[in-house]
């Protein structure tokens, strides 16, 4: 990040306070009116919004949309009732749209965000809500300014089980938690080798791209694999790694960004076109504002091996004076005591969270005027753990983080990772 955008942008991150106090109210639905909603996105978890929005008595989806065109086609057959565009500016246009959810590849999220909030819409933005801290930054600072609700899709937020469990450790089941760790072990596939090449007709795909870097089709990019691609995605610690980290930072007690990220990693099983580390170890050292010590947070990730701890392929251990606990959104808990004593107690209800049940909290808090249970300030915070991750491994090394400037101090190649570059004068690209 050069200087001048710098200074933009933290002049842009201390005027949040400011937006707070000076953000005009925005006017709740009434109890007896619907909340009307469009869906960015169609693919997998785009589809699974489509499903949920549905079943919803709260809410009415009056658009699907999507590039591709296979995939708006099957959106508008699960939805017939809702008008199926390819252009989200169709969306955004349109007044009589409250909200909309956003499940596009990673580097839509934050710009498609902007636009929605610049429009007036509040927003439900899949993981991670940003494709790099500044973007988060951004999104977060709109938010306040334009008083909207944004709800990230991290559900285990909207998890009885996870939640109460989270209480457990918060009333010191075992004493003071200071270590906690969470993992991501599976096992992908390949994506092989591939040379660009024309895209299918059946594929907008200069609008795919959107304001991201050009870079020209190539078939091992699209549809989920562009995870893989640092233009595109944030790698596994960013599709299925973050919800784990963001119930573990939950549980670990912690409201702040890291202070210190150290990483190793690479690619250790995979020959193929994959950008991003196949193995990967984090270590996070978060301030501790109550105690005024530090804890830390360790994120493990292999995506070859099925062997899993506990097995289960993700999951999160927390470490206390007292005891451990481990915990799984795969609907899994273990407590121990001092010297392994088991803990019989069990937090009440299902551990392990559900699109439904979180986009639920969203329109109920568009109706209400309150806070979502994984407001983008959460979001932010747990996608800068992401993002560090992805930076220190990928420096091969170690940061130091200023959380109140969100600028690393001492790697200047690792600092200019903290945002990215934009399409020339594309129109979907922040205006900052």
């Amino acid at each position: 990040m050069d200087a001048a955008n710098r200074r933009t942008f933290l002049k842009a991150a201390s005027a949040t306070t400011a937006a707070l106090v000076a953000a005009p109210a925005v006017q709740a639905k009434s109890a007896n009116e619907q909340v009307i909603v469009a869906t960015i996105g169609c693919g997998g978890q785009g589809t699974a919004h489509v499903r949920s929005l549905l079943g919803l008595k709260d809410a009415k989806l009056a658009y699907v949309c999507d590039v591709d065109q296979q995939r708006l086609a099957k959106a508008a057959e699960m939805a017939p009732n809702a008008k199926a565009v390819n252009d989200l500016r169709r969306v955004l246009d349109d007044k009589h749209v409250d909200a909309v959810t956003i499940a596009t590849p990673d580097h839509w999220h934050a710009t498609a965000g902007l636009l929605a909030l610049e429009a007036g819409k509040h927003a439900y933005v899949e993981k991670p809500c940003s494709h790099n801290v500044r973007e988060g930054r951004l999104l977060l600072n709109k938010a306040r300014e334009k008083n909207l609700k944004v709800q990230h899709g991290t559900q285990s937020r909207s998890s009885e089980g996870i939640a109460n469990a989270v209480k457990m450790l918060d009333d010191g089941i075992i004493g003071d938690v200071l270590v906690a760790k969470s993992w991501n072990w599976q096992l992908r596939r390949d994506i092989g080798h591939a040379k660009p090449a024309e895209a299918p007709d059946s594929i907008d795909y200069d609008m795919w791209v959107g304001p991201a870097e050009w870079l020209p089709y190539q078939s091992n990019r699209l549809h989920y694999n562009w995870h893989w691609w640092h233009n595109f995605g944030c790698g596994g610690i960013g599709n299925d790694g973050i919800h784990d980290l963001d119930y573990t930072l939950w549980g670990l007690g912690v409201e702040s960004h890291p202070a210190k990220v150290s990483a190793s990693g690479g690619k250790y099983f995979f020959d193929d076109d994959q950008e991003f580390p196949d193995t990967q170890q984090v270590s996070f050292e978060y301030p501790d504002e109550k105690s005024g010590r530090s804890k830390m947070l360790i994120y493990e990730q292999r995506l070859w091996s099925t062997t899993y701890p506990h097995n289960v392929d993700s999951g999160a251990e927390f470490y206390g004076t007292k005891g451990m606990m481990f915990l799984s959104k795969r609907g899994k808990i273990t407590i121990r005591g001092e010297r392994n004593r088991e803990i019989k107690q069990r937090p009440k209800g299902q551990i392990g969270g559900s699109v439904a049940s979180h986009q639920q909290n969203w329109i109920d808090c568009i109706r209400s005027g309150e806070t979502p249970r994984a407001d983008i300030e959460i979001a932010h915070r747990t996608a800068t753990a992401v993002h560090l991750g992805n930076i220190a491994t990928r420096i091969g090394g170690h940061l130091e983080f200023d959380g109140e400037r969100e600028q690393i101090t001492n790697n200047e190649q690792a600092n200019s990772l903290l945002a990215r570059r934009y399409r020339e004068g594309h129109w979907a690209a922040p205006k900052v």
